[in-house]
This record gives C-alpha cells, structure tokens and sequence, in this order.
C-alpha cells in the first residue's frame, strides 16, 4: 500500500510538472507572437527569439519519466524549434502576420502541418474511427517487452510501438486542431510499411511532420547554399540528403540523452548516417541504370521494410535496450494505471 502510494505521489509530481511546462510554453509563444513577429525578419528577430530557442531545449530535463521527456522532446525541443528558427526568417509554416494567437500557437507547439486537400489526405487510415485500433494494438505489442521474450521479438515490438505511439499522438492533435480550425492537416505517416524504398520510407511515408522539417530547415537551406558552387545543384541536393540525415541523428541522440540521461554512443547517428548513404546510393542507381533496375514492389517492399527493422534493431534502439529504456517506459505506464484504477477503487 505504501509503495502504490509512493508511486501516485511521484505521478502527480509528474502531471504538476506536465502543467508547469505547458503553461511555460504558452508564455513563450504568446512572446513570440506579440513581440517577436513585430520585429523585421533577419537577425534581429532570432536574437529575440534566442531565449526562447534556449528555454524549449531545456524542458525536457524538468520530467523523470519517459513518455512525457521524449513527447516534450521531439515535439517542443525539436519542433517547435526548428518552426521558430524558420519563423525568424519568414521562411516556415508560422506567418508573422497571422491574425490568431491560438492558431499560432496551435501551429508552433504541436506536430501538425496544414496541408491542401487531396484523395491520400482522406484515406480511410486517417478516420478517427482507426485511432482505438492502433491504441488497441499499441497496448497489444506492450507485452513482449514486459514479457521475458525472444529479442527478436521483443525488437519488433520496439518498431511497432515507435510507429502506433507517433500515429496515436499526433492523429489526436491532428484531430484537435482539424476541431478547433476546420483545416486539412497531413496525416502523419502514410502506410510505412508499404515502403517500396528508402526514399519511398523517408521521403513520403515514415514521419511525415518530421521529414518536412528537414526538408525545410536543412536540406533545402544547404542546397541552395552549394548549388552555385563548383558542386553544382546535383551534388548540393546530395549535400543536403546526407546533412539531413546527419541533423536528424545527432537530434534523435539528444532525444535519446534526455530520456536516459546517458552520454551519447553514437550508434542512432551511425543509423541514419547509414540510410543516409543508402539513400544517395539508390538514387544514383536508379539515375544510372534507369528505372528498369527497379524491383516489383512485391520484393522491394519486404527488402526496404526488412532492412529498415534490422539496421534499427542492430543501432537505433541499442541505447534504449542498454539503459533499460523500454522496461521502465512500461513499469510508469502500469503505474498510471494503477493509480487512476486506485481513484475508483
């Protein structure tokens, strides 16, 4: 009894926590609104933008547990940072001239991208109605981890946790927002694992918000910074693949160091540098020999999606197994639950 009591008590620090950094944030951006968006776009908006940049790289370090660090992390940290870095420069998704501090703020803090209205925004995989089947099947692939399994299997549920945990989260903001705004949002993976190839994975289906940052605040910044230079624009458009995948390792090593508190290894900088390469290397392929080196997607689909688990498993989620990560992500989550089922008792 006094151990599920210690346990609750650490909740609601917890949940104290999650208010503070909440209400840190609307500040922020409320700043960012009413006085930075007033300023000329360049150098004098970002310097006013700085303490902001600072304070949003630093609240993932308020919280101790694992789901709340890593949502704070990836989502605040990393982009709503990079959507204010752009924002100084008149470049991203957050007008200066926007005419809502709600929108705006809606638009800077959660991991959502308007976008115009096609057929694959309204595939049945975006209905609502899908969100308690992945919920479902998230809780599902929980218990291989809790469960002394097979590391094979308790691999694989790593990679099905990664992909429901980001589709749950951000379908609900997409949900929110599309309630509050009646906007068309992108959806925010299109059907990974239909992947026909790893420019099909990144570029068009895994982490779709994710992958726009990128595009727009490194990829396309360095391209145009080599094009016309004696790399030519070929060649810079490599550049800015590879730095992309450079930027998105070193960010995911931050993520991972907030949530373990552990000094970066390298090995998730060493998978993305590698996909990265891959990259480079299957458009030169197809550029080289044309499309007919195509696969059928019937073979090249397994042959993306196998090699997207194996290279994880080998270094992407090695942090996470080393520390203990994943273990300690599902002993918090039973003890929510055992908390709230300790409210109705």
């Amino acid at each position: 009894m006094n151990m599920g009591r210690c346990k609750c008590m650490e909740m609601e620090g917890e949940m104290k926590n999650i208010i503070k950094v909440c209400v840190s944030v609307l500040i922020s951006l409320s700043y960012c609104y009413f006085i930075s968006s007033k300023l000329p776009k360049g150098m004098l908006r970002f310097l006013s933008l700085s303490p902001v940049l600072y304070q949003f790289s630093m609240l993932p370090l308020q919280f101790t547990t694992v789901l709340p660090t890593g949502v704070t992390a990836l989502f605040i940290t990393w982009l709503t940072n990079s959507k204010l870095l752009l924002f100084a420069f008149d470049l991203g998704p957050l007008p200066s001239n926007s005419n809502s501090l709600l929108r705006f703020i809606s638009f800077a803090s959660l991991p959502i991208r308007q976008t115009l209205k096609t057929k694959s925004n309204s595939k049945l995989t975006s209905h609502p109605i899908f969100l308690p089947i992945k919920a479902f099947l998230f809780l599902l692939f929980l218990l291989p981890i809790k469960q002394k399994l097979h590391p094979a299997l308790v691999l694989s549920s790593y990679c099905a946790i990664v992909y429901l945990l980001v589709d749950i989260v951000i379908g609900l903001c997409n949900i929110l927002v599309d309630a509050t705004f009646a906007v068309e949002l992108q959806l925010p993976s299109d059907d990974p694992y239909l992947s026909t190839s790893l420019r099909d994975f990144w570029g068009r289906r895994w982490n779709l918000i994710v992958t726009h940052t990128l595009r727009h605040s490194v990829h396309n910044p360095v391209r145009s910074l080599l094009t016309n230079t004696v790399l030519g624009p070929r060649w810079a458009s490599v550049f800015g693949v590879m730095v992309s995948f450079l930027v998105s390792g070193l960010m995911h090593e931050l993520l991972f160091y907030y949530i373990t508190r552990v000094s970066p290894t390298w090995e998730v900088t060493s998978f993305f540098l590698l996909h990265g390469v891959c990259v480079v290397a299957e458009f030169g392929a197809v550029k080289l020999l044309g499309h007919k080196c195509r696969l059928h997607w019937a073979v090249a689909g397994p042959i993306t999606v196998g090699f997207v688990i194996t290279t994880a498993a080998w270094l992407f989620f090695l942090p996470l197994m080393r520390t203990g990560t994943g273990e300690r992500s599902i002993k918090e989550f039973h003890d929510v639950v055992e908390c709230v089922m300790g409210i109705f008792d």
